[in-house]
């Protein structure tokens, strides 16, 4: 980083030597040396891992007041400085790219310094005084890295969670209110793209809410991974210089800081060791990219057309869809929902492979893993309210075309093949697409049963429920079947 040469400097030092830096900043000298060392996405740390981290060190000074390690003045100083961050305020203090070596150390020791010359200043004195509050000494008194940076990870991805799954739940309304909408829409179904049997569009829609409901009871469940922490293990799992009573306060202390239901680990070596639970998290998270994206990917076949696709459904126009085809819609929503996922997918691989990465006591790549999966539960939640707002409360149900569909079918077969038989229902397939015939026609001309029963058996409703669709006729349909089919 250059500094202008007029700025007034303040001069600070750390173990490696002495830098100069701009009187007025509130990071200090390490976290100036790793803005150097580590401009990598020239962007900054995502907002809620900061929140997390001002909470932990509220936290963490209010347990060090209690405890007798910290003075009130000092304690009272901090608290303040981690409310304003929380707030929102001294964010752009936080210079240090989110992806760095370290295992997070940088974002600790940003924060303790930002935390301290706010601190100092509140107690009026003067940046980089370090005498009146230290950044190691006070703001991270009893912590390491090792349990801040990671306990801070798991903050910032559970209040993410909740916020996804609000969404989802919106998503999921909103699917069965189009359910209900459509619960009348026969339409024909698809299997490998081909014509199979037919179904309601609302059933279809039903199913996409089922496996959104699916999608939130694993994030709920998720949220439960995020809520266990290892604070109090500071630098490998056993507490050294953590008080033993700080050790029992911490986690109930942050619990009502951050006003989240949270739980200390029962092992901290092993929470401080392994980070599978982002790995679950990433791997919920990656399974209802899935869903969605399969969705996505039905809502634009549906909608294809408007004249030569299926164009079984109407979605929302929402913008010119060509500059050079006039009048062309495209399916915006859905594909912007598509991308979502498929970049959620890759980070899974990335969260995956630096989960495992790990060596004895700690991963020291857990940046990456923060990174990839806070961006993975904001992209989806961000998706997911374009997709609910701009896309599925305005889908409309073109009628007319599902019918002609439907009865323009072979795939109706089907519902013929208990009467009838395979084999001969094949014949008359075969037939109906070999010659354009339909089925209904081709059963009537060759006197195969008479229109009261091909009525009956076709029933569109009956043909989207469970079980044999007129199966009072079966005896009667049965009779000297071999001799109409063969006259």
């Amino acid at each position: 980083m250059t500094v202008d040469s007029s700025t007034p400097l303040r001069s600070e030092h750390d173990s490696i030597g002495e830098r100069s830096l701009p009187r007025d900043v509130y990071y200090g000298v390490q976290s100036l040396r790793a803005a150097e060392n580590f401009h990598i996405t020239g962007l900054t740390m995502h907002p809620e891992i900061i929140n997390a981290i001002a909470e932990i060190k509220k936290a963490s000074a209010i347990t060090n007041y209690e405890i007798g390690l910290l003075d009130k003045k000092v304690a009272d100083a901090i608290v303040k400085a981690c409310d304003e961050i929380v707030a929102g305020k001294l964010h752009d203090a936080f210079i240090v790219d989110p992806i760095q070596g370290g295992a997070g150390t940088s974002l600790n020791m940003n924060a303790n310094e930002v935390i301290a010359n706010r601190a100092i200043e509140l107690l009026g004195g003067e940046k980089g005084d370090y005498s009146l509050v230290n950044p190691n000494d006070h703001v991270n008194c009893g912590q390491s890295t090792n349990d801040v940076f990671p306990s801070a990870g798991k903050l910032a991805v559970l209040k993410l969670l909740i916020k996804a799954q609000l969404q989802l739940e919106r998503l999921y309304k909103a699917l069965v209110a189009k359910a209900e909408e459509f619960d009348d829409v026969i339409k024909m179904g698809r299997t490998q793209l081909q014509d199979a049997v037919p179904i309601r569009l609302g059933q279809e829609f039903r199913a996409y809410s089922e496996a959104v409901r699916r999608d939130i009871a694993r994030l709920e469940k998720a949220q439960d991974e995020m809520r266990c922490l290892n604070m109090g293990g500071t630098a490998v799992g056993t507490g050294i210089n953590a008080d033993e009573v700080y050790l029992r306060r911490i986690v109930p202390n942050l619990s009502q800081v951050s006003g989240l239901r949270l739980i200390q680990a029962f092992d901290l070596i092993d929470a401080t060791q392994n980070l599978d639970g982002f790995v679950a998290v990433s791997g919920a998270v990656k399974t209802c990219a899935v869903n969605l994206s399969k969705m996505c990917n039905d809502l634009r076949l549906l909608s294809s057309g408007p004249r030569c696709g299926l164009g079984e459904i109407n979605l929302p126009p929402k913008q010119n869809g060509s500059s050079i085809m006039p009048g062309k819609v495209n399916p915006v929503i859905p594909e912007v929902v598509n991308q979502v996922c498929f970049n959620i997918m890759g980070n899974d691989l990335t969260i995956t492979m630096a989960a495992e990465a790990g060596q004895l006591e700690l991963n020291a790549f857990e940046p990456i893993i923060f990174w990839n999966l806070t961006h993975a539960v904001e992209f989806l939640t961000y998706a997911v309210n374009t997709l609910v707002d701009n896309c599925i409360v305005g889908i409309t149900a073109n009628r007319e075309r599902c019918k002609a569909m439907v009865d323009n079918s072979v795939g109706i077969i089907t519902a013929l093949t208990p009467h009838i038989g395979y084999e001969h229902a094949a014949v008359i397939a075969k037939e109906a697409i070999r010659t354009g015939c339909s089925v209904r026609d081709l059963i009537l001309e060759k006197g195969i049963l008479d229109e009261a029963q091909l009525e009956k058996i076709l029933d569109p409703y009956s043909m989207t429920q469970p079980g044999i669709s007129a199966r009072d006729l079966l005896t009667h349909t049965g009779q000297d079947l071999e001799k109409r089919f063969h006259t």
